[in-house]
């Protein structure tokens, strides 16, 4: 049977999508017995606006969306497997009661006359600012001032990004979280992609592996304006030691650059490892921290973070960072969800602070035994220990073709290492989020996978 359909040409790409999911065969490259043959006629419809060029220069489609049409298709081919999902880092433990009593109290009393609350400060809640800052940064002096709550790390990330403009240049850990890479060519940071290398030719790609402890070889390492952090790192789950950090603070120092710490899975952290670039002396004067709620309260969905913005940072000619970052965030960002802030003010409670470090305690097992699980295959295996993600090595494999057998034979998703960056090649990333029975049958498969 055929039929015709006219279809708007900037909708082709998305239709394409949804028949490519949900027909057995695409319609597009053929008409099998028993098949709808859909005959598309493509209407360009269009402005005399230009597309912006920077996005032309994206790769693919972002990573984790990708993953989850990966997991669509796999569903659809076998719709009776029971998958399971340790690929995007999202949080399954239900949020403490005592949190979500909060929030729901919150939202409850905007019905009231004495309860309803309209906008609030852009940079956020007072009381939150100041329970960040005592919470998180008590030992190292930031001030609730410095403190910018927000909807999110990765939104803040954006909004960095902004405040620095188009003409500064960029570096990034190999491999690293795909935002910081992602934004960077968005703002047109990044140069031109170079098919041979996997990298964009503006930036500076650190390379981070197990043959130089997950550090950059700074000596060797380009000068730029930005340097993008992470620690503990996603996606190898390994966390900077003081060492290694008071010599990116130096390396910064001496180069006249700005870090951008990532510090969103500090609290995993079991040694003595940093929690925070501000524990580094110096560390105020040439960085920037930006966090989150969302995997230490479990927050992926309610959204809620913060940006740390020294009063010493300054940039060439002397003017306050702080200053630039409050004109964006009053400019871009109406504030956090007021029922968030009240969420977070219950985390961090002492009653409240101690249930989320429970659930945070939980996760820790899960990866543990994911740790154990895949060294007795005979794996090469990282982090795990002060963060929620392990990194496994498969090598002379290709990440994706890893990713596909995984998913294929014991209907388990992961997230290929190259997703990271080149860099990542041969590495698996492996989430520890989940609930235990999961994350025993997840193991229980990969032994049976790779034994």
């Amino acid at each position: 049977m055929a039929m015709k359909m006219v279809v708007p040409f900037f909708l082709f790409p998305i239709l394409r999508l949804h028949f490519l999911l949900l027909h057995d065969h695409s319609p597009l490259i053929g008409n099998p017995e028993g098949t709808t043959c859909y005959h598309f006629v493509i209407i360009a419809c269009h402005t005399r606006v230009q597309r912006n060029v920077n996005l032309e220069k994206l790769r693919t489609g972002y990573l984790f969306p990708e993953i989850s049409m990966h997991e669509l298709q796999h569903i659809r081919k076998y719709p009776d497997a029971k998958l399971i999902n340790l690929g995007i880092g999202d949080t399954t433990k239900p949020i403490p009661e005592i949190i979500s009593v909060s929030m729901a109290e919150y939202a409850r009393a905007l019905s009231t006359v004495e309860g309803y609350r309209g906008y609030g400060a852009e940079q956020g809640n007072k009381a939150l600012r100041k329970a960040i800052a005592e919470t998180f940064y008590k030992n190292v002096q930031v001030k609730d001032s410095e403190v910018f709550v927000s909807d999110g790390s990765q939104c803040d990330i954006a909004r960095l990004q902004l405040l620095l403009g188009s003409n500064v240049t960029v570096a990034v850990q190999d491999p690293s979280f795909p935002a910081y890479i992602d934004t960077s060519v968005i703002m047109g940071q990044a140069g031109d992609f170079e098919e041979k290398s996997g990298k964009f030719g503006n930036i500076e790609y650190m390379k981070c592996g197990p043959q130089n402890n997950f550090f950059p070889e700074l000596a060797k390492t380009r000068r730029t304006d930005i340097i993008f952090f992470c620690s503990p790192n996603n996606p190898t789950g390994y966390a900077a030691t003081r060492q290694q950090l008071e010599e990116l603070v130096k390396f910064a120092k001496a180069n006249g650059s700005i870090i951008i710490f990532d510090s969103a899975y500090a609290v995993y952290v079991t040694d003595d490892s940093p929690r925070s670039i501000f524990e580094i002396p110096g560390a105020k004067e040439v960085a920037i921290e930006v966090s989150s709620f969302s995997k230490f309260a479990g927050f992926t969905g309610v959204r809620l973070g913060w940006t740390v913005v020294p009063e010493e940072l300054c940039f060439s000619n002397g003017f306050p960072v702080i200053n630039d970052f409050n004109r964006i965030v009053c400019t871009c960002f109406n504030g956090a969800s007021n029922i968030a802030q009240a969420g977070g003010l219950a985390c961090l409670s002492s009653e409240g602070f101690m249930a989320v470090c429970s659930v945070v305690d939980y996760y820790r097992e899960n990866a543990k035994i994911l740790l154990k699980t895949l060294k007795s295959l005979g794996l090469k295996v990282y982090g795990g220990e002060n963060a929620p993600y392990v990194w496994a090595q498969f090598p002379g494999s290709k990440s994706w073709d890893v990713f596909d057998d995984i998913l294929e034979k014991a209907h388990v998703i992961t997230v290929p290492g190259s997703g990271f960056g080149p860099g990542g090649e041969e590495f698996m990333r492996i989430s520890a989020f989940g609930h235990r029975e999961t994350i025993l049958e997840a193991s229980k498969r990969l032994k049976g996978l790779f034994s």
